[in-house]
């Protein structure tokens, strides 16, 4: 459908409360399908990258946004980064040994935390840690909010698996806007708590088979919601045959010589799209010597 791969923002006017709504579909093909992932892993790495979408709209910077699970349970490592116009890319990675993976998020991610981390164009880096302590992602997200933002949110996330080549995910958030320091006060009456108990009324049949605009008239046409024009999402990687020569720069020379004179050639894999960067003699001591750039060196 056509309103896939978009980010919908509103605003409940009367309820001083802002929405946001993601479906993703073809943003996702490259993430779910890089590797050979077991459908759990699948699962949440579409989950993470519809969260991920719903907090680059909250969060009003130029630059980066990623989402990282670190974990000691099945699954090891999970990461979606996004950009401020709606980028993604992602990867993750497991316990390969295992037969098989558990169906729920709690029982797949074990001592497990959710770094949360911000990179502006301008000014210094921003980290928040979320311990993965609660039954879903989503809820852990809203625990985020509430303890370090002070800001009561509701988070939604459902993901279609049924056709492996049109993995789906979406999400929906919910979010007070405090107009005063007590307004983010999460006993304040607000409109915020009708607003969710609407919200957790969408099926997931529904939220992947209307349009936006019918999602939104079947959950809120008793409300006065403003809608905002919405904003395209797509996968793209930030790799570059530059910043894979910056990372040879610390590694000693003679060892990357020698690298060369065994194999031909330096190789760099790019774990989220897969392409390789090709170095040779010239490049390395180029590299070096400070000057690197465009080369005619084979990608």
């Amino acid at each position: 459908m056509s309103d896939f791969d978009q980010l919908q923002r509103y605003l409940f006017n009367q309820a001083n409360v802002r929405g946001e709504l993601v479906r993703l579909n073809e943003s996702l093909h490259q993430i779910v399908h890089n590797y050979e992932y077991p459908v759990q892993v699948q699962r949440l790495l579409s989950e993470m990258a519809a969260a991920t979408c719903l907090l680059t709209a909250i969060l009003k910077f130029k630059g980066e946004i990623g989402l990282q699970i670190q974990s000691e349970g099945p699954i090891r490592y999970a990461v979606i980064n996004a950009t401020d116009d709606y980028t993604l890319r992602g990867v993750a990675r497991w316990d390969e040994e295992l037969s098989s993976l558990p169906e729920q998020f709690e029982d797949l991610v074990h001592k497990a935390v959710l770094v949360i981390t911000i990179t502006p164009e301008e000014g210094e880096r921003y980290q928040g840690i979320v311990a993965l302590d609660k039954p879903t992602l989503a809820e852990c997200i809203e625990g985020y909010f509430e303890q370090s933002e002070q800001l009561t949110t509701k988070v939604l996330l459902m993901t279609d698996l049924s056709q492996p080549e049109q993995t789906k995910a979406a999400g929906m958030l919910l979010q007070v806007m405090p107009t005063q320091a007590s307004a983010t006060n999460v006993q304040q009456d607000t409109g915020f708590d009708h607003l969710s108990t609407l919200t957790d009324t969408l099926s997931e049949d529904e939220m992947f088979s209307l349009p936006v605009q019918d999602i939104l008239y079947r959950l809120y046409h008793q409300e006065e919601v403003e809608v905002y024009p919405p904003h395209a999402v797509k996968f793209a990687c930030t790799c570059s045959r530059e910043r894979s020569g910056e990372a040879l720069r610390n590694i000693d020379k003679s060892e990357l010589q020698q690298i060369i004179a065994e194999e031909g050639a330096v190789k760099m894999n790019c774990q989220y799209c897969h392409t390789e960067y090709r170095f040779d003699s010239i490049d390395v001591e180029a590299i070096h010597a400070g000057h690197f750039g465009e080369t005619p060196s084979d990608q």
